[in-house]
């Protein structure tokens, strides 16, 4: 028998490492502000591309719901890959394509490339936005620094929202409308040559991608978007715009069917178990349709209408839009304070109210600080509902679903903005005059806001905090 002998000591187990620094935030959010910028910053610069490429209404909406298209409808997919092939592969691709499409909208020689260029950008973007905040959230292991980070990036994408109109305003007065593009390249290779160096790779969570139904679903929302935009220029009648109809309904049709069959669906089936995540989608659509509506509608009418230029439209809106960062924190204490469905109710029906108001008083000639307020209570609303609506859903599907319907949402408020741009163009061709296309567009907005107050009211009105 061998004599006993000490053991030798174990080594510790590694400790885990954990950032805690500001560059990963900081890195990751330079793709997401581009992308939030290029939402908003580009409605200031319509006037000034349809000057010097003498384009018309539709055109004007198509570079706007372009990048919105293809922004939305691949999204879902998106998530999909990045699960499949890794978070930071299809970061860095997504941030590549995108600041390749920024380039090539600066140098558009006419409006057909620039909407190609745009639909590019909507690519790139659909492709980094998922797979940042996945980044972000394994950037950060320890749980408190996660959430002030995730606090901080909401912060973040408020400020850049609110302010896109202003640095698009001053970016077009001192290098013209091409500069709003231009501006995203030294970005974007920043951001680039740091995710490549400073972004750890989040483990990948390979899923089926079911590509057929991610393709009825882009197919639906692309021959909806043309029905939409091109309904004026063609004829609400003629055989182009019916036959996309018919397609937008037969994808739509498949893609219901095949999902209520497919062993591996989009979205998954137990998020349909109950209304309430149907619901909170619908009401973020509507929100958005308004929303982004407002923002097409009033970027044209503070130029065509009150004579302002570039830069005075980005100043006048700065506080109509800043205070959806105010709602932001509103929402939070009402909800501490009562329950989500509150916050919810309450923002909406603030946003309702506030646009009816507009509806009756709005006339070209108003004076702009009561013009403004008004609007500025109506986004006050929505930046109370948003959050509100957001933990509705997480609340839904939780935490084992909380990615599929995290992006499920995300997609379909961008389809109700794609939506909402379109029908101001609508409008704004059918009634040329500020007189009378001013209380029909805020007629629209006004449904669409009492149509998600209809859904909170019937479906999400017992929702609690978690």
């Amino acid at each position: 028998m061998r004599s006993a002998c000490p053991a030798s000591p174990v080594p510790p187990a590694p400790a885990a490492t954990t950032t805690t620094g500001l560059l990963p935030l900081v890195t990751l959010a330079i793709g997401f502000v581009m992308a939030m910028l290029d939402v908003t910053v580009v409605n200031v610069a319509l006037p000034s591309i349809a000057q010097q490429f003498t384009v018309p209404l539709t055109d004007l909406v198509w570079i706007v719901d372009g990048y919105t298209l293809t922004f939305a409808a691949l999204l879902l997919v998106a998530g999909a890959l990045a699960d499949r092939y890794g978070a930071k592969n299809i970061y860095l691709a997504g941030l590549r394509v995108f600041t390749l499409a920024s380039l090539l909208c600066g140098i558009a020689p006419d409006g057909d490339l620039l909407i190609g260029a745009r639909m590019l950008q909507g690519l790139g973007a659909a492709l980094f936005m998922p797979s940042s905040l996945s980044l972000l959230a394994h950037a950060y292991e320890d749980e408190q620094v996660r959430n002030r980070m995730l606090a901080a990036w909401s912060a973040i994408v408020a400020v850049a929202g609110a302010a896109g109109p202003l640095l698009g305003g001053v970016l077009i007065h001192q290098f013209g409308w091409r500069g709003i593009f231009l501006i995203n390249l030294p970005l974007g290779l920043a951001g680039l040559w740091l995710a490549r160096r400073r972004i750890l790779p989040a483990p990948r969570r390979p899923r089926a991608l079911n590509p057929l139904s991610h393709v009825l679903g882009v197919t639906a929302l692309a021959s909806l978007c043309f029905v939409l935009i091109q309904g004026n220029a063609y004829g609400w009648s003629s055989a182009p715009i019916l036959a996309a109809a018919a397609v937008c309904a037969l994808a739509g049709v498949a893609l219901v069917r095949r999902e209520r069959r497919h062993a591996e669906p989009i979205l998954p089936r137990v998020l349909f178990q109950t209304a309430q995540f149907p619901a909170a989608n619908g009401v973020g659509f509507l929100i958005n349709l308004a929303a982004y509506g407002q923002l097409f509608l009033l970027s044209l009418f503070l130029q065509h209408a009150r004579g302002a230029d570039a830069l005075q439209t980005g100043i006048q809106l700065v506080p109509m839009l800043a205070v959806f960062s105010i709602g932001n924190l509103v929402s939070g204490r009402v909800s501490a304070r009562w329950d989500v469905s509150a916050a919810l109710l309450g923002g909406i029906a603030l946003a309702t109210a506030m646009s009816a108001a507009g509806l009756f008083m709005f006339t070209p000639a108003m004076p702009y600080w009561p013009f403004a307020t008004i609007v500025a209570l109506a986004n006050l609303g929505v930046g109370i509902a948003v959050p509100a609506m957001t933990a509705v859903v997480m609340q839904v599907s939780g935490k084992h679903h909380a990615n599929s319907a995290a992006a499920a949402l995300n997609a379909n408020r961008q389809s109700g903005a794609l939506v909402g741009v379109a029908l101001m163009g609508t409008i704004l061709h059918l009634l040329p005059d500020w007189h009378s296309s001013l209380p029909a567009a805020y007629a629209i907005i006004t449904l669409g806001y009492l149509g998600a107050a209809a859904l909170v009211w019937r479906y999400l009105r017992q929702a609690r905090n978690a």
